[in-house]
């Protein structure tokens, strides 16, 4: 019993020093990341009740069965998504698409912030690579942007040399499928091809989205992702493809 102790304490410090990294390096664009924080305080709290001998000991064997059992359930759910989503990382997409989706992410005020250049960054050597394939830039203005993350996209893809006429704007989307579906009024989901462009822990539930939603031609091409941030990226990950498995959107 004593090395599930020692266990629960390296994993809660370990926990709280990612947090913490997540949080000095300020790339995380939402509040998520403090869930490790939150991990880290339980399993040191739940080690020092160990310890103590306090409620845990006292609990019917019954119940602790069960929730060793559910917990085991839980990490084998969580390694068979977490395959899935590495699933996605090496998407190179298909040469020659008719066009590709660009997904948006956080806009700053000095420009798009580093994930969301890094997906651009993808788009625009595609681009570059593809002359006639055309460009949707999807996403809307969120209430700590300035402009939308479309018209944002739009510049910075304008600004590197692509031809406004090749870039699309689609600035009402809110989320994932949001972006997937309101991008297809601007095209044939049904006779083009298409490439989702976003980050590699992010292609494979965009392209099962687009495939729920009716595109018949659909491809990944992954973007690159900041290593620091990728721990908080897959467990993220892991929670938007079984919300998005259960709502009915893969």
């Amino acid at each position: 019993m004593k090395y599930m102790q020692n266990l629960a304490v390296i994993l809660g410090i370990f926990f709280l020093l990612y947090f913490l990294g997540v949080k000095i390096s300020g790339g995380y664009g939402t509040n998520f990341y403090f869930i490790w924080l939150m991990m880290g305080l339980a399993l040191i709290a739940w080690a020092v009740c160990m310890k103590k001998g306090i409620l845990i000991p006292h609990i019917p064997i019954w119940i602790r069965r069960i929730c060793l059992a559910l917990v085991c359930l839980g990490c084998l759910l969580f390694v068979l998504v977490e395959g899935l989503i590495l699933s996605g990382f090496m998407a190179r997409g298909d040469a020659g698409l008719d066009y590709v989706i660009v997904l948006g992410a956080q806009m700053k005020e000095h420009g798009p912030s580093r994930v969301l250049q890094m997906r651009l960054d993808t788009a625009y050597d595609y681009l570059v690579e593809n002359p006639d394939t055309k460009a949707i830039v999807s996403g809307g203005q969120g209430s700590d942007e300035h402009i939308s993350e479309a018209q944002g996209m739009y510049d910075y893809l304008v600004g590197r040399g692509i031809a406004p006429e090749r870039i699309i704007r689609e600035d009402q989307s809110r989320n994932t499928s949001q972006n997937i579906n309101y991008s297809s009024a601007f095209l044939d989901k049904e006779k083009d091809s298409v490439g989702i462009v976003t980050n590699n822990f992010h292609i494979f539930r965009a392209t099962h989205i687009a495939k729920k939603s009716g595109y018949k031609q659909v491809c990944g091409i992954a973007a690159p992702s900041e290593w620091m941030l990728q721990g908080n990226n897959m467990l993220r990950e892991f929670a938007g493809v079984v919300k998005d498995f259960l709502v009915g959107n893969i």
